[in-house]
């Protein structure tokens, strides 16, 4: 499923298949997640796309073939590919253990062609073991949800009440990561949506509730998924002094303007930025520990712009996930 233009659908069609180069493997996808970062980059919103592309970086399948060097796999094991697809390793942030921030960064199913297609290549430094006891569709989510997810809750702090803003893909992993840590979780939909708010509820949420309400408690930090601006002055209004907002996704609409005084007394508002090896190779080992159990919903590959469109009207509960013939 290719991406010609932004704002227009995707077109199913047939490529030659890729050669793994030097250090790269040939994958044969089985299952590929639709992340909000497709649909930003569908809908134009972040606009540095290679073209014509091939979406989709939450990829698990088999190891087809190897290139040159490759030792970390094997032929017939299974491979996850996430966002981050190749670091220059020179630069100053990639010499400072940065490498989410590289300056040369590579990006797949954004500046690489990614997981929407039944074969895919990938460089073996930024491929991941997938863990035994997840089917591959329920594997998908991991790579970008679960990490994405992961780090932003790091990022947060070990504060007990988080408040997660958004109950998408993201949020109903990092939800069961939170309570085996055993924290609170404060779940904020769409104002109206009781079933988000009853998912997050099954999930562990000690409260669930709209995104224009106020939690019944101070939260230690608030994660905001929904890439919605507006919702940064009222999480920062959730959050105690010197609390913590983290925005979690790659596109955001504009903040607007807010009074000082629901910033001061030392609270504060970051960004997550893509993901490092580092937490892949943590979060694949706490998965299974906790255990995350991914709800996922299935479309097969030429259905694509369903699932888009459906995760675009919110829709989806959980992750939607593409799956391959084969």
């Amino acid at each position: 499923m290719v991406l010609d233009h932004p704002s227009k659908p995707l077109r199913r069609t047939s490529v030659v298949k890729p050669d793994p180069g030097p250090g790269q493997l040939l994958i044969q996808v089985h299952a590929c997640a639709v992340c909000r970062t497709d649909l930003h980059i569908v809908d134009g919103e972040l606009t540095q796309a290679k073209l014509p592309l091939i979406p989709g970086h939450e990829i698990v399948g088999k190891v087809a073939q190897l290139g040159d060097g490759v030792v970390r796999f094997k032929i017939g094991g299974r491979a996850g590919v996430p966002w981050l697809g190749w670091t220059c390793g020179t630069c100053s942030y990639c010499r400072n253990g940065q490498e989410n921030l590289c300056d040369h960064g590579k990006f797949t199913g954004y500046t690489i062609d990614g997981g929407y297609a039944e074969y895919t290549v990938a460089d073996q430094r930024f491929c991941l073991p997938i863990p035994d006891g997840y089917n591959d569709a329920e594997a998908a989510p991991l790579l970008c949800a679960g990490l994405i997810g992961y780090r932003s809750l790091v990022k947060a702090g070990n504060g007990k009440r988080v408040g997660i803003y958004g109950f998408g893909a993201a949020a109903h992993i990092v939800a069961q990561v939170a309570h085996y840590q055993q924290r609170e979780i404060y779940a904020f939909t769409r104002p109206g949506d009781e079933a988000a708010q009853q998912f997050a509820l099954s999930l562990g949420a000690v409260w669930a509730g709209g995104s224009n309400q106020r939690p019944p408690e101070k939260l230690d930090a608030a994660i905001i998924f929904a890439p919605a601006g507006e919702l940064v002055p009222q999480a920062l209004q959730a959050v105690r002094k010197g609390g913590s907002v983290v925005c979690g996704g790659i596109h955001m609409s504009d903040i607007p303007s807010f009074p000082y005084s629901i910033l001061w007394e030392e609270r504060t508002v970051t960004s997550v930025a893509n993901l490092t090896r580092r937490d892949g190779a943590e979060f694949m080992a706490l998965a299974p520990q906790v255990p995350v159990r991914t709800e996922v919903e299935t479309f097969p590959l030429e259905e694509a712009n369903e699932a888009l469109h459906r995760l675009r009207g919110g829709k989806i509960h959980g992750a939607a996930v593409l799956i391959m013939h084969r």
